[in-house]
């Protein structure tokens, strides 16, 4: 993408917000380490969370950092697997890690009341809600994609900075509100869900479609295809990995159980 890099700005504010990037993930890594040893005490925490979460980290790392997101100055194709990493596949990993459920766990009683307050006022019960968190996650896809933001975003730290932080922050919220398995109370009804991850599913896959044959301004015919192509694909695969987690979890909360035995005594 000619005129487009990081060199547009100094380069000490890009290499500070990598030591910011570097700073927030070895934060929730080691909260999340120091919530395991506070939580100790009770039932014994399922190490396959704990593994997801990790998983979830090193995925939001590896499209914030390093050659991906290096790459993504000139290739629109490394920008879109950064996108991948950062807005879908890092967001499933850590919903999926229950970390509300540990921090819970984790805090004093007095911390965990008021987080689980916070839950639960007005504000992020509207912004946690499917058709919100949809509409901002696509939302602001479309809105990346068909302005000129795409291309300011490469130019400008702080439009760099904001942009990451909104599909990463929309994509956690969408995936929570649809296959979380922390405790919510007011979670939206299975067809609710439903609708709305086939909603989202399609205009995911229409701003795919338009991509290719619209590429953002500056990025070359093939490489703007080819991003399109990994956008179209590899968010249908993401898509079609929650798309089961919201069935098998409806099922498993949905199917009869099994009456207890009942144990006859000798007359």
């Amino acid at each position: 993408m000619e005129g487009l890099g990081p060199e547009a700005a100094d380069p000490l504010i890009w290499a500070g917000l990598d030591v910011v990037v570097v700073l927030l993930l070895l934060t929730a890594a080691l909260a999340h380490a120091a919530g395991l040893w506070a939580a100790r005490s009770r039932s014994p925490w399922p190490r396959h969370r704990s593994l997801l979460f990790y998983l979830g980290l090193i995925c939001a790392a590896a499209g914030l950092l390093g050659p991906i997101p290096a790459a993504a100055h000139t290739s629109f194709t490394a920008h879109m697997l950064g996108h991948l990493l950062l807005g879908m596949i890092a967001p499933v990993l850590l919903v999926r890690s229950a970390p509300i459920t540990l921090a819970l766990r984790a805090l004093p009683v007095h911390a965990a009341r008021v987080l689980s307050r916070f839950l639960r006022i007005p504000a992020v019960r509207v912004v946690s809600h499917p058709i919100t968190a949809g509409a901002l996650n696509a939302g602001g896809l479309w809105l990346l994609y068909t302005t000129d933001l795409y291309q300011v975003m490469h130019v400008s730290p702080l439009a760099y900075a904001v942009v990451h932080l909104h599909i990463f922050a929309a994509g956690y919220l969408f995936t929570a509100s649809l296959v979380g398995v922390d405790s919510d109370p007011h979670r939206a009804s299975m067809p609710m869900r439903s609708a709305v991850l086939i909603l989202f599913i399609a205009a995911h896959s229409v701003l795919a479609k338009w991509l290719y044959a619209h590429p953002p301004q500056g990025v070359e015919t093939g490489d703007g295809q080819a991003g399109a192509q990994l956008m179209y694909y590899g968010g249908d695969a993401v898509d079609l990995a929650v798309l089961v987690l919201l069935f098998t979890g409806w099922y498993a909360a949905t199917r009869p159980r099994a009456a207890p035995r009942q144990v006859l005594g000798r007359g």
